[in-house]
């Protein structure tokens, strides 16, 4: 599998995504979000697949199992190359959204969130009420293992989750990491960070980057410089 870093595209408006991606002169790996999808719809999705670029597309569905097959199939018709799934919705709606995934016979990697990285492990003790005995990795493992039960390609967590994660269940399964900051970013929104080389290092399969990329003065030459920490070519 070739490491890649995929650009979180968290924009209000498609005029301004675009107006971002064509300071760009070459097909990139790009994230769309709920705001930017829920804002735009389909087309949004469409202009950047006649551009060339490769689409995850962060919706994190969690509902009843039949609800989330028939949004599986809508979103099938969107030739994106990732889509995901919160694992909290259960063993059966994940298996029966994984297996409508492959029936439909498409190239598309399915993930599954595990913990955000936004999340502490004061947080999941104390307002969602994760047993105490239970680390936030641990719960994350756990997730994890359920996603690969249930057929998914891999996760969403933070970096420092999957060495725990790639040790359980082996280094074919993808880990997708956010949360990622270079050393003078702030952190935002993100409790649980890394570099790009520390993800590198922590063995990541591919990172999403926002803000470091997206309100840099020269995204460009960000994009560049993250993406060669990332491959170890810095």
């Amino acid at each position: 599998m070739d490491r890649d870093v995929i650009i979180a595209l968290d924009f209000e408006s498609g005029e301004k995504m675009i107006e971002f991606i064509d300071k760009f002169n070459r097909k990139l790996f790009v994230k769309v979000g709920m705001e930017l999808f829920y804002k735009e719809g389909p087309e949004i999705i469409k202009e950047l697949k006649k551009r060339g670029h490769k689409i995850f597309l962060d919706l994190k569905l969690h509902d009843i199992p039949n609800t989330v097959i028939r949004a599986t199939k809508s979103l099938l018709d969107l030739d994106v190359d990732i889509i995901n799934y919160h694992i909290a919705g259960g063993s059966k709606m994940l298996k029966e959204a994984s297996d409508q995934v492959k029936k439909s016979g498409k190239d598309i990697l399915t993930l599954g969130i595990t913990m955000l990285t936004s999340s502490s492990e004061e947080m999941i003790h104390k307002e969602i009420l994760i047993d105490e005995n239970h680390s936030l990795e641990e719960t994350v493992i756990s997730y994890a293992k359920l996603a690969k039960e249930s057929g998914l390609s891999g996760v969403v967590c933070s970096a420092l989750e999957v060495r725990g994660i790639k040790k359980e269940l082996g280094e074919d399964f993808i880990c997708v990491t956010p949360g990622i900051r270079l050393p003078s970013s702030k952190k935002d929104d993100q409790t649980r960070v890394v570099s790009p080389g520390g993800a590198r290092e922590l063995g990541s399969d591919y990172i999403v980057v926002g803000r470091p990329i997206t309100q840099a003065e020269d995204p460009l030459k960000a994009y560049e410089k993250i993406r060669k920490m990332f491959l170890g070519e810095e």
